[in-house]
């Protein structure tokens, strides 16, 4: 790979998937300065129409662009395929959120007129994805950025280009024009350009906690810049007592594991009630080492994939060896069964007897067990992070529930739910190094657009009642 390009392998086999120039921050920029002025002057009608044909272009699309995702992220064919629909689906939420978030109000002020209230696009929108879910995470922001009339520059990650550039083209073909919406190819250093643009009104990101910091840091004397950033996590799911055990390890399971432990919102950590902790182990082993992991199109579908890269799959290694030797309990090994290749077995490890566990993000299929005597004991570890995204409560009372919805420090807080498969008609976000309290999801439309308070009168109309000499 020459300096000049980005190349996409497929993680699965290894094989080149896609070859690009890197782009120009500086001109793709002013392209979308120019388009601007246009677009935001176009009727909100006609923006929610276009993105409505966006819509469309990826029913068309589906089939090809969720293969694309499969092949480049690795996951499974029938997690790329749900990743297309929820965009598809993300269109007509984004359209009734921006109308009910930012409705434009006016209110009736007697002798001194009318007080009005509407929403202004930002201007020109820097959004920053990630790998993980390539379409949709970025999805999330581009969609209700449009809405709002602002136009967008889109910088993939450089590990998930391809499933980016074929996003884009489906605004295009809808008939958005080219300049109003781009793709951006490139890696952290133009990602960074990007965002510390002087044409760049608003920086919408969604990756790491150390990626986000990093922008926040850059941006501290520019209050001009909106900055919404969407960060991982170190999810705390909590047990508590259920008869339901079998149902409890299915949301374990699926909230550890699916997506190859490649969500922002997977439990890492999960906190037991010491009396079921055999039980509730037990019984997540079991059907942690009933998982299939494999290729995308394998034949029977395959639970989970690889993790991105051969990079990744070192660090979890080293990650989970590190565990081991700092008071660690395996209670299912980490296992890779080939070095050539980023695949990587569930893994489950108790860190009860852990000092100083490490609070960061295992962004891979090892979940953290931790025994905790009491609730307060579990809420206390649930909390045990500088994080705070997503949470969960299985089993435990309404009462229960109540105590660990007050005490617990996450924007996603869940009872007998998994930790993933959060909903775009809610607000999506965290607290801590897990957002900057700009959630997107629902309330997307709130950083897209800001708020402007008018006063009215059709002719002026005003007198100085006191402090003036007579005449």
């Amino acid at each position: 790979m020459s300096d000049s390009e980005i190349i996409s392998y497929e993680p699965a086999t290894g094989a080149e998937l896609w070859r690009g120039r890197i782009g120009d921050v500086d001109e793709a920029v002013s392209r979308a300065r120019r388009a601007w002025p246009a677009w935001a002057a176009q009727p909100l009608t006609t923006r929610m129409e276009l993105v409505r044909r966006f819509a469309n272009e990826l029913r068309k699309e589906h089939e090809k662009l969720a293969t694309t995702i499969a092949r480049e992220t690795g996951k499974p064919l029938w997690e790329a395929s749900a990743e297309v629909e929820t965009v598809i689906n993300l269109v007509e939420i984004s359209i009734r959120a921006y109308a009910e978030r930012t409705a434009q109000r006016k209110f009736d002020n007697a002798l001194q007129g009318m007080m009005a209230l509407r929403h202004k696009p930002h201007g020109v929108m820097a959004v920053i994805g990630p790998f993980c879910a390539p379409a949709e995470l970025p999805a999330y922001h581009i969609i209700p950025a449009l809405i709002a009339g602002n136009t967008v520059v889109f910088k993939a990650s450089e590990k998930a280009p391809a499933s980016g550039e074929m996003l884009i083209r489906c605004f295009t073909q809808a008939g958005i024009a080219a300049n109003v919406v781009q793709f951006l190819a490139g890696g952290p250093a133009e990602g960074q350009d990007l965002a510390v643009h002087d044409g760049i009104d608003g920086v919408l990101f969604t990756g790491s906690a150390h990626t986000g910091i990093t922008i926040n840091r850059k941006l501290a004397a520019r209050p001009d810049k909106i900055v919404a950033l969407e960060m991982g996590g170190s999810n705390p799911m909590v047990v508590w007592d259920t008869p339901k055990v079998t149902d409890a390890a299915a949301l374990i399971v699926q909230s550890a594991f699916a997506g190859t432990g490649q969500r922002c919102t997977a439990a890492r950590r999960l906190i037991v009630k010491s009396s079921i902790y055999d039980t509730i182990v037990g019984e997540v082993k079991a059907l942690a080492d009933r998982i299939i992991f494999g290729q995308p199109f394998d034949e029977p579908a395959p639970f989970m994939g690889p993790v991105i890269d051969n990079p990744t799959a070192d660090g979890l290694t080293e990650s989970f060896l590190y565990l081991l030797s700092n008071g660690g309990k395996a209670i299912k090994h980490l296992v890779r069964p080939d070095d050539t290749l980023p695949f990587l077995t569930p893994a489950i490890i108790d860190t009860t007897g852990v000092k100083d566990r490490p609070d960061v993000e295992l962004f891979g299929p090892i979940l953290q067990v931790i025994r905790a005597e009491d609730f307060d004991h579990a809420i206390a570890e649930a909390n045990s992070t500088r994080f705070g995204l997503a949470a969960s409560l299985v089993g435990g009372s309404p009462q229960d529930y109540n105590r660990f919805w007050a005490h617990v420090r996450a924007g996603v807080v869940n009872w007998n739910r998994a930790t993933i498969g959060t909903s775009a008609a809610a607000p999506i976000g965290g607290i801590g190094l897990s957002g900057n309290h700009r959630p997107s999801g629902y309330y997307a439309a709130d950083y897209c657009a800001y708020p402007v308070s008018s006063a009215e009168l059709e002719q002026p109309r005003a007198v100085i009642g006191l402090g003036l000499r007579e005449k």
